[in-house]
């Protein structure tokens, strides 16, 4: 029996509005702060719902359950980026892969002082910018780091690392990549890896 067609609401998340597959709506909703979504059976009723607002319809995202995820879930056509850190602070690094293969675009680092969460925010940041100079304004953005991503939502890093000599490249490239997201919108899906479900993210440097 071929599976009944819905459509996918989403009030609150990366770009709101009406979309026909689950894939697309999860990319949406995905690592985004309290997104608002549900699925209609009926083109009508997700219009209706839509425009009337998340306040106006039942809505619980324990009640509505999304697919299990799976590797099925994962859009091969993205970008993933990762950090690693030797120690806390320690010697960092960062790099952005092609999400279907593996291959490298880009590397920065090693750099003296940092911490993985700095790490993930400027691996973010550069992938943002690295796909807007290649005109790629909705490829979607992997990254395994929840803080990383509050950050780039909120536009500011919010780290306890003390600023001193060996790392102050690091705070100029923050306050840089601060600059960035507030002059450029962010039109690119950022979507929590699964690491449980999926297993590492492409970019991991493999080394735990």
């Amino acid at each position: 029996m071929a599976k009944k067609k819905k459509w996918y609401v989403v009030w609150v998340g990366a770009n709101p509005g009406i979309y026909e597959t689950w894939a697309e709506c999860k990319a949406q909703i995905q690592g985004y702060p309290n997104a608002k979504y549900k699925s209609f059976e009926t083109m009508q009723e997700a219009q209706t719902a839509f425009r009337g607002g998340a306040k106006l319809v039942s809505y619980t995202q324990k009640k509505s359950k999304p697919p299990a995820i799976s590797r099925s879930n994962i859009i091969s056509n993205s970008l993933s980026v990762d950090a690693a850190c030797s120690g806390n602070p320690g010697i960092m690094e960062y790099r952005g892969v092609r999400t279907s293969d593996g291959k490298e675009l880009f590397r920065k680092g090693p750099f003296r002082d940092g911490t993985n969460n700095i790490g993930e925010f400027l691996a973010l940041v550069h992938g943002l910018a690295f796909l807007k100079q290649l005109n790629l304004p909705t490829l979607p953005i992997y990254s395994d780091s929840r803080t990383a991503i509050s950050w780039v939502r909120k536009k500011k890093v919010k780290t306890t690392l003390v600023r001193n000599d060996q790392n102050e490249i690091l705070f100029e490239l923050m306050e840089r990549g601060e600059n960035w997201l507030h002059a450029n919108p962010v039109t690119n899906p950022i979507i929590k890896w699964e690491t449980k479900s999926w297993g590492e993210i492409p970019a991991d440097f493999g080394r735990k």
